[in-house]
């Protein structure tokens, strides 16, 4: 049997233990297989009683993050807490030896970021962010329809990550929500996801940025939402609209509606539900579908096969431990890069503004 990545799970709330654990690392073997070359072996968080969902996973409990980094059967941690602790706690497990899987963004500002991946490649150890969105099915097949020059030529994209969260008092008082030093928000909670996906499928990196704030209309502390046009190195223009406002008449118009349209002079392509969570399961509340439209015919795409994307990130991470070629966090720091501008812009009323370490 090939060996596995030993890992150990830091942050332990909702989407830890359901995407991640469950799913990820494979502890709902009855729904979903392990992956192929990483191990869940225990967790920790600053709320005990989340013992509980370790114990029912099978999954060992560290009372403290310290356990972890002393820990020599651990080969790496993967960090799914709030967004400020990332960086500290991705730093004291570097030094102690460890390899690094973040959930994003890879830290709060670049200097950070930066820091981190100096650190890493003094290290010679692996630091990645978990850009899960790369591994959807339907991603892979939209990039593969673009390079092929199934839309023609493409002079417009629109991203779209647009729901309804802070309006309740538990979720208004969130990290999320409440601190913006957090780069939570819109542009830091779901504009970064749209940033590296617009880089994945057009395979060119932002260069520029112009972004506003919606109306205020909420109480939370951060941005209601923000309108971000960009530019890509090669001269493509996109929208990126992205809000927490947004109710979207529920559920199912909530997430049918993540997606994106990539405009040609041959066709459109349209994706539904896509920019979220999912991996395209018979037991997830919809189906994510592909459309492609020459404005004559319509084509449909769904996923068959499901592919796990968390698992997918998971199982790259290790891999890059296994060979020997440790991830260098760049993508991350990059992606940091990119919200702090988008918040720099609309600070500046929308001008464009270019990526720029903070100082």
């Amino acid at each position: 049997m090939n060996k596995k990545i030993k890992y150990a799970l830091v942050g332990f709330g909702g989407i830890a233990v359901n995407r991640i654990a469950k799913e990820g690392f494979g502890c709902d073997s009855v729904r979903i297989g392990k992956p192929d070359n990483a191990e869940l072996v225990g967790v920790t968080d600053t709320n005990s009683a989340q013992k509980s969902e370790a114990d029912v996973l099978g999954l060992k409990w560290y009372g403290h993050f310290d356990k972890i980094l002393a820990d020599s059967m651990i080969d790496a941690v993967f960090i799914a807490t709030n967004n400020r602790s990332h960086a500290p706690l991705a730093t004291a497990a570097l030094e102690a030896g460890k390899h690094v899987l973040v959930e994003k963004p890879l830290a709060v500002n670049s200097r950070e970021a930066k820091k981190l991946v100096e650190l890493a490649q003094n290290k010679k150890l692996s630091l990645g962010v978990d850009h899960m969105m790369t591994q959807n099915v339907l991603h892979q097949k939209a990039r593969d329809m673009i390079c092929a020059g199934k839309l023609g030529i493409i002079n417009d994209a629109c991203f779209h990550m647009e729901f309804a969260y802070g309006y309740e008092s538990g979720e208004a008082a969130s990290w999320r929500c409440s601190d913006e030093n957090e780069l939570g928000g819109p542009i830091g909670d779901v504009a970064s996801h749209c940033f590296y996906m617009i880089e994945y499928l057009f395979g060119n990196h932002i260069v520029s940025i112009s972004a506003v704030y919606y109306p205020k209309t909420m109480t939370i502390k951060v941005e209601d939402g923000a309108l971000i046009r960009l530019m890509l190195q090669n001269g493509l223009n996109c929208s990126v609209r992205v809000s927490f406002c947004d109710k979207r008449g529920g559920l199912g118009g909530t997430l049918s509606g993540l997606g994106f349209e990539i405009y040609g002079d041959k066709a459109v392509l349209r994706s539904y539900g896509t920019m979220f969570q999912l991996s395209g399961y018979s037991d997830e509340p919809i189906r994510q579908r592909l459309e492609w439209d020459n404005f004559s015919k319509q084509e449909n795409y769904y996923i068959d096969v499901p592919v796990n994307i968390y698992q997918k990130m998971i199982d790259f991470h290790a891999m890059s431990i296994l060979t020997g070629k440790p991830l260098d966090g760049e993508e991350g720091l990059h992606n940091v890069l990119l919200c702090e501008t988008a918040h720099r812009s609309a600070k500046q009323g929308g001008v464009p503004c270019q990526p720029e370490m903070s100082q």
